[in-house]
């Protein structure tokens, strides 16, 4: 790692898995940085089944685990996609003192004030009555969603809109289901002394169609970040649709804050 290298942790969104970076990870070790991308608990290669995952801060330990693993005095370049944003959220309570930027990309980015499940009720009145259209959901005996599993609809039309047919088809080959949690999410875990004192930047991927732009603004509105980018033409996947324009946006992001 060169002088200026930095040390990016990539965390991947709903169904998907470390493997969802593939195309941005030589981009940012080509330029001389550390990258660690992450498979959360039972998704992408992570051994564990989804049974076996019993709350949210299960499916985030793997990142946690990595953060505790970390020398005293390093600090990453945080950067999560989707529902991953609730993921460095609670790596950032944990552990605000190595953390140099958090990078939210078309991610769920919570405030320390409300439970970060307020954010799915809001999402489902800005969208339609069926966003996940063809996809397996299921509920809990209170009508609450517990897992999903997005169909190939949805992938196509909601995910992989912008991104090359060869990408869809493999991102159709490697779903797995993933947990809401939303009683964990349901109860306040933030703080403004921790989470609310790391940097964060929130990347807008403008033409995503699962979770539309105007979700993105509430959430910056909601909890404003210290900066927000802009991705013309990205679908909800701009590690695979834009891959060069996320490099060099997240090379910006880094340059700046550290």
């Amino acid at each position: 790692m060169g002088s200026t290298g930095k040390h990016f942790v990539l965390v991947h969104g709903t169904n998907l898995g470390a493997w969802s970076w593939y195309k941005l990870v030589p981009l940012l070790k080509s330029a001389g940085h550390h990258v660690t991308a992450l498979d959360l608990a039972a998704n992408g290669v992570n051994p564990r089944q989804l049974n076996e995952v019993a709350s949210f801060f299960e499916y985030a330990q793997p990142l946690t685990d990595f953060m505790a693993s970390l020398p005293k005095g390093e600090k990453v370049v945080l950067v999560a996609h989707s529902y991953g944003g609730l993921c460095i959220s609670l790596a950032m309570e944990r552990f605000p003192e190595k953390i140099s930027v958090a990078v939210f990309l078309a991610a769920l980015m919570p405030n320390y004030i409300a439970p970060p499940a307020t954010l799915f009720q809001e999402y489902f009145k800005r969208t339609s009555p069926n966003p996940f259209l063809d996809s397996t959901i299921v509920y809990d005996s209170n009508h609450q969603i517990v897992s999903l599993l997005l169909g190939p609809q949805v992938l196509a039309t909601g995910l992989y809109n912008d991104s090359p047919t060869k990408d869809l088809e493999l991102g159709k080959m490697l779903v797995r289901p993933t947990g809401f949690y939303l009683n964990d999410l349901s109860k306040p875990f933030l703080s403004h002394n921790k989470f609310g004192m790391v940097t964060r930047v929130f990347i807008i991927s403008g033409d995503d169609q699962i979770q539309p732009v105007d979700f993105q603004k509430y959430m910056i509105q909601n909890s404003p970040p210290k900066e927000v980018k802009y991705i013309t033409g990205s679908d909800h996947m701009p590690m695979i649709s834009k891959p060069f324009e996320l490099y060099i946006t997240l090379q910006q992001i880094a340059d700046k804050y550290n």
